[in-house]
């Protein structure tokens, strides 16, 4: 059995694990990372690539920004598409100069991995049979194996930055807890290729036949998604396939423009909204996906991720500099009201911008008015901006 100890324990090696380990080791708190897949796995997971305002400066906080000041593309606003016609929303202009810079998620977490190696922090991969203990005591630890030997981490508390599907949450007794979830009936199907973007901004598009999303990387990798019915499989999908159903859903001066070429990586993802009350149990706080999903319209995930690591970085630091727990007694609460301002967003901008099967022309018929009202409002549009560049923390 090998013995180790911390101050922090984190479970899960991603972003939102990794930048938190980086803060608190910047200010002198130490924590241990382990992740149950191996660094080169983390690193093909493709994900959401536009950032929040307040995600890049606390990716400059953490040291890790290099990169992302040199190759991030910032945006000033995006294009939404409706049955053809296009609404531009500026909304640095409406939002006191707040913008989003687009660089992606594997580059984040690279980049953070980077700036643990530089500080010698500890990232511990393949681990396995992960189990939490005394999260309800003063003496919490996390157990797991690592290469078929058992180790055990003490530690003052535990961050469950492990996602969905990782086991920190279900270690809140189900009596303590409340889950609330709502799944969509149906999923985006990605494809990232090797071509120009199609469009300088960001481009979501409405169309009769289903949602398509036009995005980017850099000037030459471009990410593209369109709305699939749920259940659809991933090889009745050929590239040609692809092309052509995103182009029927773009307005005719845009799908004119778009280069197409080979697919480098497709996937199809489902959608739901999921939030766990409360995020904290004890000496456990969860953090990201591991408490709530939201649907990818809008690039909310990672950058709710970011905002939970502020808050539970804060509470962490106020804790160690004076001993107070007012920060992580009020963590939950505060992390949760902007979770639920955020999961609201997203699910408007999904609602109007996907056709869900069943629904009659009444809807149909509302979207547009949304489209039009959206078109000439700048209140609403200014609502719009303060929701798509993110809420402040």
């Amino acid at each position: 059995m090998r013995e180790l100890k911390t101050q922090v324990a984190i479970i899960g090696g991603g972003p939102s694990g990794l930048l938190l380990s980086q803060l608190l080791h910047l200010n002198g708190i130490d924590s241990i990372v382990i992740e149950r897949q191996t660094r080169d796995h983390v690193l093909t997971r493709i994900r959401a690539g536009v950032l929040e305002s307040g995600t890049v400066r606390l990716l400059r906080k953490a040291e890790a920004a290099h990169n992302l000041d040199l190759h991030g593309d910032v945006h000033r606003g995006i294009d939404i598409s409706f049955n053809g016609n296009i609404c531009h929303v500026p909304f640095e202009k409406l939002t006191n100069g707040q913008t989003v810079t687009v660089y992606g998620q594997t580059e984040v977490t690279r980049d953070l991995y980077e700036a643990r190696d530089k500080l010698d922090g500890i990232v511990l991969h393949s681990v396995s049979d992960v189990e939490l203990h005394g999260i309800d005591s003063d003496k919490p630890s996390v157990s797991f194996y690592q290469d078929e030997k058992q180790s055990t981490i003490e530690c003052d508390f535990i961050i469950g930055c492990d996602g969905y599907r990782g086991v920190s949450r279900k270690n809140i007794p189900e009596s303590e807890k409340k889950e609330h979830e709502k799944v969509y009936p149906f999923g985006w199907l990605g494809v990232l290729s090797e071509t120009p973007p199609v469009s300088k901004e960001v481009m979501y598009a409405y169309h009769e036949k289903g949602f398509a999303l036009c995005s980017m990387r850099h000037s030459n990798l471009s990410r593209y998604y369109i709305q699939v019915p749920i259940g659809e499989n991933i090889e009745d999908w050929s590239d040609d396939r692809f092309w052509k159903e995103l182009k029927s859903r773009l307005p005719e001066k845009i799908s004119n423009k778009l280069i197409t070429g080979p697919s480098i990586e497709k996937s199809i993802a489902p959608l739901r909204s999921f939030v766990c009350e409360p995020m904290s149990f004890g000496k456990l706080f969860l953090v990201g996906d591991a408490a709530h999903i939201v649907p990818p319209t809008g690039a909310k995930g990672l950058n709710l991720a970011v905002s939970d690591v502020h808050y539970i970085f804060t509470a962490l630091n106020e804790y160690y500099e004076s001993g107070s727990t007012k920060g992580l007694s009020d963590y939950s609460k505060t992390a949760l009201d902007r979770v639920w301002k955020t999961e609201r967003f997203s699910l408007s901008l999904t609602n109007f911008l996907h056709h869900f099967p069943q629904e009659g022309g009444f809807n149909e018929r509302i979207r547009q008015a949304e489209f039009d009202y959206l078109c000439t409002s700048e209140a609403f549009q200014t609502s719009f901006s303060e929701g798509y560049v993110g809420l402040p923390y």
